[in-house]
C-alpha cells in the first residue's frame, strides 16, 4: 500500500511540474509545445512554472495537498493516521481541483456571487489539460487507497481504486453531462434560470401536436418518434423470434444461413440501408420504375416519411433482436416441452402456455433494443424522413440549423430521454419477479419440440421473404457504387472508389489524393483506440458486479447501465453543452469522439462479461489467492484468459459501433477530426450516392477483415492443461486450469 502511495506521489508530481496544465490546441502529442516557449510560455507551461512566474495563483492550494502523504508514506497502514491523511489530502484535492475548475471560465468567475464577494479576476481559465487530469487521478486513488486502508471490501487496494475509478469516470461523461444538458433546458437567452421559459419549449405545439388527427397536418415530432418506435419494436420482436424459431426449432438443414445475413446490418453504416431503399423505392428506383412502365402509374415519392423510415429501421434491427432471441429460444429446457406433452397437451398449446412464456424475458429485451434504437436512429430519418420529423433530427437541426437553439435542443433531448427511461421502467415492471429459469446445471437430455405447422408455414414465408429482400438491398448498395448516376446513366465505372480511395505514387512517396482518406484513417484511428479501451472498462466493472460484494453494488449497475438507456442523440447534445467550456474543453478533439464511444459501447461490454464470468467458479480465485496472489494478478492472469469470447465481444462490438456511430458523432466530429459517417452523410445531401455508396461499400469489406483479425489475435479460452508427462488432459468442471 505504501509503494501504491508512493507511484501516485510521482504520478501527481510528473502532471503538476513537468506536463503542461492546460489544454493544447495543437495537442499534446505533436511535441511542438516542447520547442515552443515550454515551460515558461504560460500557453504551455506546468502548474508549477505557472505559479512560480504569478499567474493563476488560485492553483497554489493543490501543492499542498499533493505533498500532504508525504507525511505518512512509511507509516504502517494500519495506523489510523495513514487513512485520514490520504483520505484527506484525495479528497480535498479532488473537491477543490473541480471547484475551482468549474468556477473560473473564460470571462473569470462563472458567478456573478462569486465576482461580487472576490472580486473581478484579470485572467481567465482555460480548458484542463494532461498535467491536471495526472493530478485528479492521483488525488483519486489517494481517496480510494486510503478508504481500502480503513478495511472497506477487504482492504484490496486494486477493487476499491477500481470502483472510484468507474464511479468517476461514468460520473464525469455520463452524469455530469446529462445533467448540464437539464440545465441548459432551464435557461432562457440571457442564461438566466426559468421554468417559465422550460415550460414553453417543452411544450411547444410542434412537439406535442396532434394535428394528424383532425387535418393533414403532421402530428408533433414527440408522437412520430414514438409511434414509430413502438412499431418498430414490435415488428423486429417479431420478425427476430420468427427468424429463431427456424434457426432452432424448425428442422431445417438451411437455417444456418440465417446467421451471415444477420452480421450485415450490424456491420453496415446505420443509413446505408436508407439509400437503398431510395435505389430501388425512391423517385428513379429500380422497383418504382418497373411498376409505372408496366401498369402506366406516376412514379411518387411515398417511400419518404414513415414508410420508408419503418422499412430501413426493421431491416437495420431486426437482425438485434435475433441475436437477442437465439439463445433465449436455445435457453427453453426441451424436459418441460416434453412434460407439456406427456400431458396430452398439442404442440400449438405447449408453445403457447409453455414455451412463449419462458421466453417473455428475450420477448421484452428484443423490444426494448428495437424501441431504444428507433428513438436514437438518426442517419435513416435523415435520408429517408421527407415531411416526417422525429426527435433525432429536430435535435440536430436545433443545433448546426440557422436557429442555433441549444435549449430547444436540450429540451428535446430532454423528451427523447423520458421515452427511454419509460420503456426502460415498463419493461422491468412487465418481467415483474416471476422466475423464468430452465436450466438449473443438471444433465437435460431433451429434444426441442418442434413447431406446430401453423406457426410453422408462416415463419418460412416470413423468412424466405425477409431473406430475399436483404439480398436485393446488399446488392442494391454494392451495384449502386459501380454505376455512373443512378436511375439515369447505369454504365459502369469506377469513378466513385477512384474519387474517394485515389492512390498515387510521388517522389516523396504514397499520396492518398482520395477525398475520402483523411475521414477514413480518422475512423479507423479512433475506432482502434476507443474499442479496447471500451473492452477494458467494461471487463473491469463486469469482475466488480461479478466477483465482488460492497455497499451500493446495484447503485453502481445502474450507473454503469445508463449510458444504454440514453440514445446517441442525447449524448451527442448533452457532450456539447458540457465540454465546449473550461474546465473541461474537448470539443472538436479527437478525445471526446474516443470519450463518446467508449461510454456508449460500455455497456455491451459488461453485460459480455457478466455472462462469461458467472460461468467461471468462484474457487479458481480462491485458489489464486490462497497461493499468495493479490487480487489484480489474480483478475489478470486467471480470469482474463478464460474470458476470451467475452473480451472478443466487447472488442469487435465497440470497434464496429465506432466506424458506423453516427447519432452521437454527427455533433462532435470537427474540420480536423471527421468520420465516415459524417462525411457520407455530407455526400447523401449534396445527392452524390455513388461515393457514398462506394464508401459504405469499402467500410464493410474492412470492418469485416478487423473482426477476422481480431478473432485471430483473440483466440479462444484455453480450460486443458497439459500433464507432467506432455499429454493433454481434457478440462473437467472439477479440474480446469488456465494453461
Amino acid at each position: 500500500m505504501n509503494r501504491v502511495v508512493l507511484l501516485w506521489l510521482m504520478v501527481g508530481v510528473a502532471g503538476f511540474c513537468l506536463l503542461p496544465w492546460y489544454v493544447l490546441e495543437e495537442g499534446l502529442w505533436s511535441f511542438e509545445w516542447l520547442f515552443d516557449g515550454y515551460p515558461t510560455d504560460t500557453d504551455y507551461a506546468p502548474a508549477a512554472f505557472l505559479l512560480l512566474q504569478g499567474e493563476k495563483l488560485w492553483l497554489s492550494p493543490l501543492p499542498l495537498l499533493l505533498l500532504a502523504p508525504v507525511l505518512v508514506i512509511f507509516r504502517d497502514k494500519s495506523d489510523p493516521l495513514f487513512s485520514k491523511v490520504l483520505c484527506l489530502a484525495g479528497g480535498l484535492g479532488l473537491f477543490y481541483l473541480l471547484t475551482q475548475g468549474f468556477a473560473i471560465g473564460i470571462r473569470g468567475w462563472n458567478s456573478e456571487l462569486l465576482a461580487s464577494l472576490l472580486g473581478e479576476l484579470d485572467d481567465r481559465q482555460f480548458g484542463f489539460g494532461y498535467g491536471a487530469m495526472l493530478l485528479g487521478t492521483c488525488f483519486l486513488f489517494y481517496l480510494t487507497t486510503g478508504i481500502a486502508a480503513r478495511g472497506v471490501v477487504n482492504g484490496d487496494v486494486f477493487v476499491v481504486g477500481s470502483i472510484g475509478l468507474v464511479i468517476a469516470m461514468v460520473g464525469l461523461f455520463i452524469f455530469l453531462p446529462v445533467l448540464q444538458m437539464l440545465a441548459s433546458a432551464l435557461q432562457d437567452d440571457q442564461g438566466q434560470y426559468s421554468l417559465v421559459v422550460f415550460l414553453s419549449k417543452f411544450l411547444d405545439d410542434k412537439i406535442w401536436g396532434l394535428h394528424c388527427l383532425v387535418s393533414s397536418r403532421g402530428c408533433g415530432v414527440a408522437w412520430n418518434s414514438l409511434s414509430l418506435a413502438l412499431l418498430v419494436g414490435a415488428l423486429t420482436t417479431l420478425l427476430g423470434l420468427v427468424f429463431a424459431l427456424v434457426a432452432t426449432r424448425s428442422g431445417l438443414r438451411q437455417a444456418h444461413l440465417l446467421r451471415p445475413l444477420t452480421v450485415l446490418p450490424i456491420i453496415t453504416p446505420p443509413f446505408v440501408i436508407g439509400l437503398a431503399i431510395i435505389l430501388l423505392f425512391g423517385l428513379s428506383g429500380t422497383v418504382t420504375q418497373f411498376v409505372a412502365d408496366l401498369f402506366g402509374l406516376q412514379p411518387s415519392r411515398w417511400v419518404y416519411g414513415m414508410p420508408g423510415i419503418l422499412i430501413a429501421q426493421l431491416l437495420s434491427f431486426t437482425p438485434i433482436a435475433f441475436l437477442v432471441l437465439i439463445g433465449v429460444v436455445e435457453g427453453v429446457s426441451p424436459s418441460m416441452e416434453e412434460a407439456s406433452q406427456t400431458l396430452r397437451a398439442s404442440r400449438w398449446q405447449t408453445f403457447t402456455t409453455v414455451s412463449l412464456p419462458l421466453m417473455r424475458p428475450g420477448l421484452a429485451n428484443a423490444f426494448l433494443l428495437g424501441f431504444i434504437e428507433s428513438m436514437a436512429d438518426f442517419g435513416n430519418p435523415l435520408v429517408l424522413g421527407g415531411n416526417f420529423d422525429v426527435l433525432s433530427t429536430e435535435i440536430f437541426f436545433a443545433i448546426v440549423g440557422a436557429q442555433n437553439d441549444q435549449g430547444k435542443a436540450a429540451v428535446l433531448a430532454i423528451v427523447l430521454l423520458i421515452f427511454t427511461l419509460t420503456a426502460f421502467y415498463a419493461q422491468r415492471r412487465w418481467l415483474g419477479r416471476k422466475s423464468y429459469t430452465t436450466r438449473t446445471g443438471k444433465g437435460d437430455g431433451g429434444v426441442p419440440t418442434q413447431m406446430p405447422r401453423r406457426v410453422l408455414y408462416p415463419c418460412y414465408v416470413l423468412v424466405a421473404i425477409w431473406g430475399t429482400f436483404t439480398l436485393v438491398v446488399y446488392g442494391m448498395i454494392v451495384y449502386g457504387g459501380f454505376v455512373e448516376l443512378w436511375g439515369l446513366d447505369h454504365t459502369l465505372t469506377f469513378k466513385h472508389y477512384i474519387t474517394a480511395f485515389d492512390v498515387a505514387m510521388t517522389e516523396h512517396g504514397i499520396h492518398w489524393r482520395g477525398s475520402a482518406w483523411d475521414s477514413f484513417w480518422t475512423t479507423l484511428r479512433i475506432a482502434a483506440t476507443a474499442a479496447p479501451l471500451t473492452a477494458a472498462l467494461g471487463l473491469v466493472t463486469a469482475y466488480l458486479l461479478v466477483r465482488q460484494n460492497f455497499k451500493g453494488k446495484s447503485t453502481f449497475e445502474f450507473g454503469t447501465m445508463l449510458s444504454f438507456a440514453i440514445p446517441g442523440t442525447v449524448i451527442g447534445v448533452a457532450y456539447i453543452l458540457a465540454f465546449n467550456v473550461p474546465p473541461l474543453e474537448l470539443t472538436g478533439t479527437g478525445v471526446i469522439l474516443v470519450i463518446s464511444f467508449i461510454f456508449r459501447n460500455m455497456p455491451v461490454g459488461v453485460r459480455a462479461g457478466i455472462a462469461s464470468m458467472s460461468q467461471l467458479d468462484k474457487s479458481l480465485d480462491e485458489a489464486s489467492l490462497t497461493l499468495g496472489a493479490n487480487t489484480w494478478r489474480t483478475f489478470r492472469q486467471i480470469i482474463l484468459p478464460l474470458m476470451r469470447p467475452a473480451i472478443l465481444a466487447a472488442l469487435v462490438f465497440s470497434f464496429v459501433r465506432a466506424m458506423t456511430a453516427i447519432s452521437a458523432v454527427i455533433f462532435l466530429v470537427s474540420a480536423e477530426h471527421n468520420m465516415a459517417t459524417s462525411y457520407i452523410i455530407g455526400r447523401v445531401e449534396n445527392n452524390d450516392y455513388g461515393i457514398a455508396i462506394a464508401y459504405s461499400t469499402v467500410l464493410i469489406v474492412v470492418m469485416l477483415s478487423v473482426v477476422a483479425i481480431m478473432q485471430l489475435m483473440v483466440g479462444k479460452a484455453k480450460t486443458s492443461r497439459r500433464s507432467t508427462q506432455g499429454g493433454v488432459v481434457p478440462a473437467t468442471p472439477d479440474a480446469v486450469a488456465v494453461r
